[in-house]
């Protein structure tokens, strides 16, 4: 039952990381309200009001900030594959029009769901804080557009909206619909982009919901931390080939053996993305430039800012994540899977 008066909302809650984060909120209590396109069962289960719509609907989600105190921005278009007017209207377009309904509706804060490929340089990046720049070109649309919301939001935290902004690396868990069903569905077919040697840190679901809530009640308690960016992870870097072998044991499969150079992997990155783009085939394509250098790099970041500013602690481990991660795989994965023509990593970096 609510143990307060207040109400939270959070975008995007039939969502992977959004659904985590009302089922956290309806632990501790509180009176959670979602907005998304779709209605969900899952929810309505849990008690959650859902208000069913779109975020270029303006209208739509004034009725949604309505009388709420806090919201969690995590509705998204991610991927690595699309025009750009596709990943705009609802990462640029519906973050303005949510900046301005928390402003009209009296929202008291907003913490808002980015990703650390905003800060993406194509190249190896390790221990990097939260000073590192935007670069100068991004290579895919889905990291263009956070950025730009990003920087809507610390313009709206300026005008005096007390937002915080996070960005969570490669999350990952039971309900994923996202990183681990792919990497399984390509088991037979993945090729190791390089030596191996590359590290990423990545974040189990429930240690991503965490530092939302923690955010959220940092930002109330302490409003000096508006308007500030936050890497959130493991704070584990591990090879990132030996991530994706773990994932797939996780799920019953044999690890990847083969491997192809990075200039291999760029170069049918290109070829993929002018065939897909001339037949303007609408699927993502197997590889991208984005994706190839992704899978080639290091890519982790210090998080002691959220554990100075949030007190943010990953409770679950990588070890106890895939004992999970596992049980939930082998209950709803088929025996076999290899059908998946999705690029591999295209949620976060």
């Amino acid at each position: 039952m609510p143990t307060n008066g207040r109400v939270v909302l959070v975008t995007g809650g039939g969502g992977f990381l959004g659904g985590a984060i009302i089922r956290a909120l309806v632990q501790k209590g509180e009176t959670v309200r979602s907005f998304s396109r779709s209605r969900y069962a899952q929810l309505d289960a849990l008690g959650v009001e859902q208000v069913q719509g779109d975020l270029c609907d303006f209208t739509a989600l004034i009725q949604a900030c309505r009388n709420v105190e806090a919201v969690f921005h995590t509705a998204a278009k991610a991927g690595v594959w699309g025009t750009f007017q596709e990943y705009y209207r609802p990462n640029v377009i519906g973050t303005r029009n949510l900046i301005k309904a928390c402003m009209d509706c009296g929202v008291q804060r907003l913490i808002h769901t980015s990703s650390p490929s905003v800060v993406f340089h194509n190249e190896n990046m390790e221990g990097m804080d939260e000073s590192v720049p935007y670069p100068a070109t991004f290579h895919a649309h889905y990291p263009h557009t956070k950025a730009m919301a990003e920087q809507m939001i610390l313009q709206a935290a300026a005008q005096g909206l007390p937002t915080i902004v996070l960005r969570p690396h490669l999350i990952w868990g039971p309900g994923d619909p996202h990183l681990a069903p792919r990497i399984i569905a390509r088991a037979h077919r993945l090729r190791q982009v390089g030596d191996g040697t590359n590290k990423v840190d990545t974040i189990y679901i429930d240690n991503a919901a965490q530092a939302h809530l923690l955010a959220e009640e940092n930002l109330k308690a302490k409003p000096h931390l508006s308007g500030r960016i936050y890497f959130i992870s493991q704070g584990q870097p591990i090879r990132l080939w030996e991530m994706i072998n773990h994932i797939l044991a996780a799920g019953g499969r044999p690890p990847v053996n083969k491997t192809i150079s990075p200039r291999a992997a760029l170069w049918i990155g290109v070829l993929c993305e002018r065939v897909y783009g001339f037949f303007r085939i609408r699927r993502e394509p197997p590889m991208t430039r984005f994706v190839a250098r992704e899978l080639a790099t290091s890519h982790w970041f210090n998080i002691q800012a959220a554990k100075t500013d949030l007190e943010y602690i990953p409770k679950v481990s990588i070890e106890e994540g895939l004992k999970h991660l596992s049980h939930w795989l082998r209950r709803e994965l088929p025996p076999t899977t290899d059908s998946e023509p999705a690029g591999l990593l295209d949620r976060d970096l």
